[in-house]
């Protein structure tokens, strides 16, 4: 089960029930999650424990969510996650709940990526969602200076740490 930290903006449009207290069971864990309101409008999902970056087209947004694991399969294949380490994220995103945002540090994180992909975006108005995905996930961020300093390399500590103990 997936549990995605939606802020008010994003779930204003989700009308989803919000399912406080609950934890993912993914090998990431919790996700957060906001609206941009470009054109199209766009959700922009950032993984806690990673900080790890996924954007996906937002309308229609009832469905944003399951949206979420394609993108975020491609996103991990290309990070060079194994076949094996992303069919069991993706199936077990199958089913997600949505909450209230808690932790300050990654909503903070999420407005620096929406800037920066507002900035990439207006570049480049041609830019493939998943293209500027992994652009944002080489950005450094101050959470995690002490351990790989950007999501792309604390996503690859991440994976070498499960490859070595399955």
């Amino acid at each position: 089960m997936l549990v995605v930290h939606a802020t008010k903006k994003l779930r204003d449009h989700w009308r989803a029930q919000l399912q406080d207290g609950e934890r993912s069971t993914t090998a990431l864990g919790d996700w957060y999650a906001t609206a941009l309101f470009w054109r199209p409008r766009v959700a922009l999902f950032v993984n806690e424990a990673t900080l790890l970056p996924v954007l996906v087209p937002l309308a229609p947004s009832v469905t944003v969510g399951q949206r979420l694991a394609p993108a975020l399969a491609a996103l991990l294949a290309a990070h060079g996650a194994s076949p094996g380490f992303v069919s069991a994220e993706v199936q077990e995103m199958a089913e997600w709940r949505v909450a209230r945002t808690t932790n300050r540090s990654a909503v903070g994180v999420m407005n620096e990526f929406a800037f920066l992909a507002g900035a990439y975006a207006a570049e480049r108005p041609d830019v493939d969602l998943a293209e500027l995905s992994l652009r944002l996930a080489g950005t450094p961020c101050g959470p995690l200076y002490k351990r790989h300093v950007s999501p792309d390399r604390e996503l690859a500590a991440l994976l070498a740490q499960r490859d070595a103990h399955p």
